[in-house]
């Protein structure tokens, strides 16, 4: 069964289940739920606990398949944790996965907590994650969009007791507190708990925030380049300043984005030949936020505007290799700039529109 993770506190106030599965990207509401089960099952009885961490193709899974099993003289409970950072079990795990789920129900003073990362289409669709999924509870650590992010600041606030001032100044907090904080609930987190400590419950200016919140944004190419099929340029400028002053590569950086530019053009493409846009993205392994941008922004990218694209990209390959390209910047950085504000402008433009990439 599968429980959402805004559902899971009132879950475990309803009495544990032996099974536990929760897969996600963000280390702080992974790291959130789990502490929430171990406290849950500590509270039940569970005095005891093993962690077994999933490393190479031959780890020993007979090692986690006995763990059950051994429950030492004067303990009645125990919590056996299976952490797999791969995703990726192999055969033999796949294998043990599943038998482990198939007697969870009937393993008594055993609970079994797995811990994964982020799956793919096809991970979700193997045997084994069913197994987990059928025989246990599945919870799902959606990482926080970047318009949700100010709202879950509130949230965290009034846990302790604080809120921003009402109306436009309060939300203009909150919104500075989001880009100082840019893609990092750990350090949004951390600079929360800081907010705590420094002011007493209650109501906090814009001065207070703005005094206490370090710039503690973690710019990355991911969280770029959803910024920019997402058309917003502005905050598209801010990473890639933010990616230069943290000493990011360029050619990553420039791969990036020429890899959503190559995929959208290959969906283009299988659309134009036939193919139903959900299948043409599904071959193209493109999923999650990228797949409902992908979706969005496809019908305002005329044929013309994705070669005009391709050619900018293919000139910002050039230029981050240290090549001169006519008509361009010679900085890589400025190139990148200019890529990335032709892309930002292309999937923001009419629909149909032709535009230019470079």
């Amino acid at each position: 069964m599968q429980v959402a993770a805004a559902q899971l506190a009132a879950h475990l106030g309803k009495g544990l289940r032996p099974l536990y599965t929760l897969h996600g990207d963000e280390p702080l509401l992974v790291q959130e739920a789990a502490d929430a089960i171990r406290e849950a099952a500590r509270a039940a009885g569970y005095t005891e606990r093993s962690v077994h961490t999933v490393a190479g193709a031959h780890f020993d899974w007979s090692a986690v398949l006995a763990a059950g099993g051994s429950l030492s003289l004067f303990a009645d409970r125990q919590v056996v944790e299976i952490r797999i950072p791969s995703g990726k079990p192999g055969k033999d795990g796949s294998t043990a996965l599943q038998q482990l789920a198939e007697q969870a129900p009937g393993n008594e003073g055993t609970l079994t907590l797995v811990l994964l990362p982020r799956l793919d289409f096809q991970s979700r669709k193997s045997a084994w994650f069913a197994a987990l999924e059928g025989h246990g509870v599945l919870v799902e650590l959606q990482p926080v969009e970047r318009a949700a992010l100010p709202q879950w600041i509130a949230q965290r606030l009034a846990r302790q007791g604080q809120r921003v001032k009402p109306g436009e100044e309060g939300q203009r907090t909150l919104q500075f507190f989001a880009d100082r904080v840019e893609g990092n609930l750990l350090a949004a987190h951390q600079e929360i708990q800081k907010l705590g400590l420094l002011y007493p419950a209650g109501e906090l200016g814009f001065e207070q925030v703005e005094g206490a919140v370090l710039n503690v944004a973690r710019y990355d190419v991911f969280k770029l380049s959803e910024a920019a099929l997402a058309g917003q340029l502005a905050r598209v400028q801010r990473m890639l300043d933010g990616l230069r002053a943290e000493g990011e590569a360029e050619v990553l950086v420039h791969y990036t984005l020429a890899e959503d530019i190559r995929a959208l053009k290959r969906v283009k493409d299988a659309m134009a030949a036939g193919r139903p846009l959900p299948l043409a993205l599904r071959e193209q392994r493109v999923w999650g936020v990228k797949e409902r941008l992908f979706e969005r922004v496809l019908p305002r990218l005329s044929p013309l505007a994705l070669d005009n694209l391709l050619n900018a990209a293919h000139a910002v390959d050039g230029i981050v290799k240290g090549l001169k390209v006519p008509g361009w910047p010679t900085d890589g950085w400025q190139a990148l700039h200019r890529l990335a504000t032709g892309l930002c402008l292309a999937v923001s433009a009419s629909p149909g529109a032709g535009g230019k990439g470079g």
